[in-house]
């Protein structure tokens, strides 16, 4: 077996997809079976779905309910403001239930050749904290059916945010970079099939209070949609915030064209965690990658984090057919510089962003100001989502001095301005 791929979420299977595709063997192990669910917003920016094109899933005919921008309001300002027209990425997202996608994903790596177990854990073996083998271990509903140990040339780490494989490698979360919690249901809606993703900037309890966090609404277009709230660990007190008091919160106070109640829900609302900013690492070992979730790639201005996993997924595929190729896995480190080349600049930037809106305060300034201003939103819209131009590479400099001024001055000049 050349590689082992732990996990066929949405960056196990590109990275499978991209290895099978460049002749490499391949195997995906995935501990639960498709179809299943996984807690997240469903949504894609245009980043993933010019990696699901790449990959050549059909969007016409997958199911997808198409997505044109986003609508964003604090208060009694609201704005819809469009994805942008763009070079390289569609001007268009979409929705869909991770449950469909991420089977669908899949089988284009299985139709490349890559093997797909399913329903097998794989535990990683290590002598004096290296990677010398893994045990898969099959189960059905009555119990374990198979049991091995194989020894991959070379193991992709994709198994989400947990990681339980990579932290047995030594892999682990940077405290100083920020962290998610994020809590979703679905509901059903007759507004189902709206064409624009809803972010409310500015939620408040029942006695009018600014709660720490922000709230999203992605509809579905088969009469459902997928509300969910989440708090950023930059928020003082961030620890003690109940998520799902604030998804209560949100749901109080949605716009009356989504009809939602008590009685729409369709299912418990659950959790989970984002790690962001590529703060895990290592990110290389010696004769391993992290991916996607298990890396930290999640995108710290709007928690989306599938458009990563494919993009990181489709990286370490290269360098990993291109290590294996040399028979040097000392090239696997390539990987790394490459990650911080592509991102590093849009994740510093992101990192001072999620400290300057940790002050509710300030991040009611903020968005009552962008709210006021379409220009001002587009633009925004476009650095959120990681959607410049190549040529517009060097605005993440200047962003990040404003950023840094906006922290520094604090928010009462922006208040006197509103």
């Amino acid at each position: 077996m050349d590689v082992l791929v732990v996990g066929g979420g949405p960056g196990g299977a590109a990275a499978a997809y991209w290895l099978a595709r460049n002749g490499v063997s391949v195997t995906v192990v995935e501990k639960k079976s498709y179809p299943r669910d996984k807690t997240c917003g469903d949504g894609l920016t245009p980043r993933a779905i010019k990696q699901l094109m790449d990959m050549g899933l059909d969007v016409d005919a997958t199911g997808l309910h198409r997505i044109n921008g986003l609508r964003a309001y604090a208060g009694e300002l609201t704005l819809e403001v469009p994805w942008p027209e763009h070079t390289i990425y569609p001007n268009w997202g979409a929705v869909i239930r991770r449950a469909d996608l991420d089977m669908r994903v899949a089988e284009l790596a299985a139709d490349q050749g890559a093997v797909l177990r399913q329903r097998t854990e794989a535990t990683a073996i290590t002598d004096g904290g290296e990677l010398i083998g893994v045990e898969l271990v099959e189960k059905n509903d009555t119990g374990v059916v198979a049991r091995e140990v194989v020894h991959p040339r070379v193991t992709v780490i994709a198994d989400g945010s947990l990681s339980r494989f990579g932290r047995k490698l030594g892999t682990a979360r940077r405290k100083d970079f920020p962290y998610g919690l994020a809590v979703r249901g679905y509901h059903s809606s007759p507004n189902s099939h709206d064409e624009f993703l809803e972010s409310q900037l500015n939620i408040v309890d029942r006695q009018g209070r600014n709660v720490p966090g922000y709230g999203w609404i992605f509809p579905l277009g088969d009469g459902t949609i997928n509300i969910g709230a989440g708090v950023l660990s930059s928020f003082k007190g961030w620890k003690d915030v109940n998520t799902s008091q604030i998804l209560e919160a949100y749901i109080e106070s949605l716009p009356d064209y989504w009809q939602v109640t008590g009685d729409t829900q369709l299912t418990k609302p659950t959790g989970g965690k984002l790690p962001m900013a590529f703060s895990v690492g290592p990110k290389v070992g010696r004769n391993w990658v992290t991916i996607g979730d298990a890396s930290g790639a999640v995108n710290p201005f709007n928690g989306e984090g599938i458009d990563y996993a494919y993009e990181t997924g489709r990286l370490a595929a290269g360098f990993v057919a291109e290590a294996l190729g040399a028979d040097d896995l000392g090239r696997l480190h390539r990987y790394a510089d490459a990650l911080e080349a592509e991102y590093g600049d849009f994740h510093r930037v992101a990192r001072a962003f999620v400290v300057a809106i940790g002050n509710p305060t300030l991040m009611r300034a903020l968005t009552r100001t962008g709210l006021r201003s379409r220009p001002l939103m587009e633009w925004v819209l476009k650095v959120m989502a990681n959607l410049l131009e190549p040529e517009e590479y060097g605005m993440a400099e200047r962003v990040y001095h404003t950023i840094e001024r906006i922290v520094r001055i604090g928010p009462e000049p922006l208040l006197n301005r509103t």
